[in-house]
């Protein structure tokens, strides 16, 4: 028997291969490993309201490896921000569901993200000025490892540090792979919390496939960071939950049938049955 927020992650997983179906291909790989971290997020952590998106009290959320969007997508249709049915136009003409988040067309999206580092930087930002106006309102940021080769996440660490913002909470999805190959090989990032904590961040370094550890893991940060930004480092697999995604060597983005991805979503159905 599923916990109610890994039922969640598994209706995610499940409305992520009805959008891939439709379209034929996208970036399953990243989209499937960051999907315990939404469950968690939109399982009771994040302060919003589907009814009124711009709410302006509302937690934050910048998911800065911004082709990770189809995975936001589908929980924000599941949190009932648009329709179901929006997720058949994924990345189709007139869209308001591109293949990068993009906060001028898609309801519920804090950030328009893409360019890898960018987001980590508008993150910031954000923190810095929601703490300034006084408000009690949290940021949230997902950062891919591959994107963490950028010199501007780094920057953004030591801006954050310096800045004392105590209202922010980064992941890192940690799934070792990036486009064309593993981090261990291109550019190692050896141990990311160790690194964040040298830049005097609350870090944390947990399994990342599991939505009430992530839960729990993010109650707890927030309560020890104090006046420090904090990461919650995700060890994941890329393509999580779906094994035959998991299984493709370079899984960043791929070709998938309607064929597999229907047999995908019977096999979902079925671990949600128990």
């Amino acid at each position: 028997m599923l916990t109610p927020l890994k039922e969640f992650a598994t209706d995610i997983r499940i409305q992520q291969m009805e959008e891939f179906k439709t379209r034929g291909f996208g970036h399953l790989g990243g989209s499937l490993s960051i999907t315990d971290c939404l469950a968690a997020l939109y399982g009771g952590i994040l302060r919003i309201d589907p009814k009124n998106p711009s709410w302006e009290d509302r937690d934050r959320l910048v998911v800065s490896k911004g082709h990770s969007g189809p995975a936001v997508y589908a929980t924000l249709a599941l949190k009932k921000y648009f329709p179901l049915s929006v997720l058949q136009t994924l990345n189709q003409n007139g869209t308001t569901l591109p293949s990068h988040c993009d906060r001028n067309l898609t309801p519920g999206i804090d950030m328009t993200t893409g360019s890898l580092g960018q987001g980590a930087s508008t993150a910031c930002g954000m923190a810095l000025g929601l703490k300034l106006s006084g408000k009690d309102t949290r940021v949230y940021l997902v950062l891919g490892d591959g994107e963490c080769q950028e010199g501007q996440v780094w920057e953004m660490a030591l801006f954050a540090a310096h800045h004392k913002l105590g209202n922010f909470i980064a992941f890192l999805d940690y799934n070792k792979r990036q486009l064309d190959g593993y981090t261990a090989d291109i550019c190692d990032l050896e141990d990311p919390a160790e690194k964040f904590r040298s830049f005097n961040w609350y870090a944390k370094r947990i399994k990342g496939d599991d939505p009430d550890l992530i839960r729990e893991t993010i109650l707890e940060t927030q309560k020890e960071q104090g006046d420090r930004p904090a990461i919650i480092v995700l060890d994941t697999v890329k393509g999580s939950g779906v094994k035959q995604i998991e299984a493709i060597e370079l899984n960043h983005h791929v070709n998938i049938t309607a064929e597999l991805a229907d047999e995908i979503i019977v096999q979902l159905k079925k671990e949600k049955e128990g």
